[in-house]
């Protein structure tokens, strides 16, 4: 479930980073640790795109959430 689209190809922690809900990706992001590949969280979560070709990274800075953009940078490391 934790990886799963809707029909504008956005998953839970793309959600999550859109609405700037910091604190929803990192319990996100600890329970992907446990249940996917290294490689699965860099593809189906730092590097996702939208239907739009956008990814969370592109949605934070549009909006301004800089908050998003430390998380994101924090987990990514």
């Amino acid at each position: 479930m934790l990886l799963l689209t809707d029909c504008k190809a956005k998953n839970a922690w793309y959600t999550a980073a859109y609405l700037g809900n910091v604190d929803a990706m990192r319990e996100i992001w600890e329970l992907a640790k446990e249940i996917l590949t290294t490689e699965e969280m860099e593809n189906e979560m730092l590097l996702r795109t939208d239907g739009e070709g956008r990814n969370d990274w592109h949605i934070a800075a549009y909006s301004f959430k800089i908050d998003v953009i430390q998380k994101i940078w924090e987990l990514a490391k």
